[in-house]
């Protein structure tokens, strides 16, 4: 009878703790283990040179360490750093770092695949597959920070140069619809035996699921981000469909509720800028009224196009009158500069492989053919004059 592996990178703290004691272990031999795991990047036993060798041989029996595998490894012109992830059964994911002056941010996916199918997201347009493991979460962040210190030819372990100082969940997936995977990892994340990161540095991105908002803001409350991209329910039901089940007034409520826990004083809300259709200055002037009440600042996302979605990009003058809007009802207001989009790195364009359980290419496709025999409105809401 073959016994199966405990990957160790499932664990977060207290698992870890609870696990050695299963072992027969103290407490302070899983925070060495934990060192060496997160710190130093070893998969190798062997190389943990301060556990006895007793608990060493143990773990060669009953325990891994084992991060996904990486399918294919991208460099943009400007730095920008994307993998290709495998996470098994056809399916892989994309992690994506992003390199500026002061700082490195890795951008880490939760799902393969994403089945809130936001009209301009094109990970959306692959449908989903499942949910992401604690190992295949936090693996990212493990291969990726060891990957580029083994590339500069930096030593692993605390003395060497951290290259990922911030995180942010806003690669493929809802992280709010694979909690507690997501939770433990950021728990790994901000513990100072693992990558030690502030909870300011690390930002969970959502499309808006309030429950959940309200969960993490008592289980780990980091730095949160929401993808808002409307001013108004009509317009953000279809763009965002999640957005029927949870409307603006009760996601600005939660966003409220979450500030009293949360390590910033305000919450991001990201604004993808599509031509034509939310990026009026009525459009501007609507959403000055929506987040009156709510301390936040706004990232202005210029449009990554791809032909299924039926959307183009706002036009730079555009995008900066829409600013000019907010910043002049005293909304501090920033324009993301499109990085990696050489490589298919930028915001919106995270794509990786992932066999469908949603069928939501079937389904496109089915509703294009019926709207071209029926007629453009096909399926759409269409408002009759009365």
């Amino acid at each position: 009878m073959t016994t199966t592996l405990t990957n160790l990178l499932d664990l977060d703290p207290a698992q870890l703790i609870a696990y050695c004691g299963e072992l027969g272990e103290k407490p302070f031999r899983a925070k060495q283990l934990q060192r060496w795991i997160h710190q130093f990047g070893a998969s190798d036993f062997d190389a943990m040179t301060d556990l006895a060798k007793s608990l060493r041989d143990k773990l060669k029996t009953r325990a891994m360490i084992a991060a996904p595998g990486v399918i294919s490894d991208h460099t943009s012109s400007d730095g920008t750093r994307k993998w290709l992830i495998d996470v098994g059964q056809g399916n892989a994911v994309e992690t994506v770092f992003i390199p500026e002056e002061n700082r490195g941010t890795l951008c880490i996916s939760t799902q393969a695949g994403c089945a809130v199918n936001c009209r301009f997201c094109s990970t959306g347009k692959q449908g989903f597959n499942r949910n992401l493991s604690v190992g295949e979460i936090i693996g990212q962040l493990w291969m990726a920070e060891f990957e580029l210190r083994r590339t500069k030819g930096i030593e692993p372990g605390p003395k060497g140069e951290r290259q990922i100082t911030n995180v942010v969940m806003m690669g493929m997936g809802e992280p709010l619809l694979n909690y507690e995977p997501t939770v433990t990892a950021l728990k790994l994340m901000l513990d100072d035996n693992a990558y030690g990161l502030s909870r300011r540095r690390v930002t969970l991105s959502t499309s808006g699921v309030v429950p959940m908002i309200d969960k993490l803001s008592q289980d780990c409350a980091v730095a949160l981000a929401v993808s808002l991209h409307a001013s108004n329910d009509a317009l953000r039901d279809g763009l965002v469909p999640l957005n029927k089940k949870y409307p603006l007034q009760e996601l600005m409520a939660a966003c409220k509720r979450y500030l009293e826990f949360a390590p910033r004083d305000f919450v991001t809300f990201e604004y993808c800028m599509l031509d034509g259709v939310n990026d009026s200055d009525q459009h501007a002037r609507e959403l000055l009224a929506l987040v009156r009440d709510v301390p936040c600042k706004f990232n202005l996302i210029p449009f990554n196009p791809f032909p299924e979605s039926g959307l183009t990009r706002s036009n730079n003058p555009r995008i900066k009158a829409f600013a000019q809007v907010l910043m002049d009802g005293g909304l501090v207001t920033t324009i993301r500069k499109t990085r990696g989009d050489d490589i298919d790195a930028a915001c919106g364009q995270l794509a990786g492989e992932v066999q469908d359980r949603t069928r939501v290419q079937d389904r496109m496709k089915k509703m294009a053919e019926y709207q071209e025999k029926f007629g453009k409105n096909f399926g759409r809401i269409v408002e009759i004059p009365s």
